[in-house]
């Protein structure tokens, strides 16, 4: 009975403790103790029946990537003066001489005040705003209005660095209102609204880039009453001085 046991004991255990004290095997070659002590490598022997390998190593440089999207200056030359549009605005003061029909002609004193654009090319756009009073029209110790509102194109004549001439024909409406001189010979009042228009032109003196004094002279047409109280067209003169802003500076057009 004894042997069965020593050799059942010998049979089991024996294995077991032979496993328990075999290491694992490495998967990967592990480096020597020496080496990993000194912290060294050691590089292979150059094999003296080979030839020296000439080939030369090629090692590549970083270039920098060229963005997708990348801004650089644009060489645009010079704009060509007397292309761009210029604004200015005047006003001064206005003498206008009204003829009333069957009355004569009577002096009105005002304001008058105008907004243009120049394009440049010798044509420009003008929208004109005048206001005009007398106090004692025709010895009546009434007081006579005239209130116009006109646009229209502008032609520019001549141009220069100190002086500019032009010349304009506008339309519009004009509204007049006062006394006038009736068939019984007495004095009548009326207001009249009516189509209006007017032709002329005038002389720019540039006092700076940024002001000047214009001189325009129109004939104004307009309508009131005549003595039998039926409404006439009158033959009209406005003289206009003012001072003129340069929204921007003056450009040069073409002569």
């Amino acid at each position: 009975m004894r042997v069965v046991l020593t050799i059942i004991f010998v049979s089991l255990v024996l294995p077991v403790s032979v496993m328990a004290q075999d290491p694992p095997q490495p998967s990967k070659p592990q480096p020597s103790a020496e080496s990993s002590a000194t912290g060294e490598d050691s590089a292979p022997a150059a094999d003296p029946t080979k030839a020296p390998n000439t080939a030369q190593i090629v090692i590549p440089v970083p270039t920098e990537a060229r963005p997708f999207v990348y801004l650089r200056s644009i060489k645009q030359p010079p704009a060509a003066a007397g292309y761009g549009p210029v604004f200015n605005v005047s006003a001064g003061y206005s003498v206008t001489s009204l003829e009333m029909p069957s009355s004569g002609r009577a002096s009105l004193n005002g304001m008058d005040v105008s907004f243009s654009a120049d394009s440049g090319r010798r044509f420009g756009a003008t929208v004109d705003l005048g206001y005009a009073r007398a106090s004692n029209a025709f010895g009546t110790g009434r007081g006579m209005h005239v209130f116009s509102y006109l646009i229209g194109p502008v032609f520019y004549a001549s141009t220069g660095n100190l002086v500019t001439t032009y010349a304009h024909l506008l339309v519009g409406e004009a509204s007049v209102s006062g006394p006038f001189l009736n068939a019984n010979g007495g004095v009548s009042a009326g207001y009249v609204r009516y189509p209006a228009w007017a032709f002329g032109g005038g002389a720019e003196y540039h006092l700076s880039p940024a002001f000047g004094f214009r001189v325009s002279v129109d004939y104004l047409r307009t309508h009131f009453y005549n003595s039998s109280q039926a409404v006439r067209a009158q033959n009209d003169i406005r003289v206009v001085n003012s001072l003129v802003y340069y929204i921007a500076a003056p450009i040069r057009r073409r002569r």
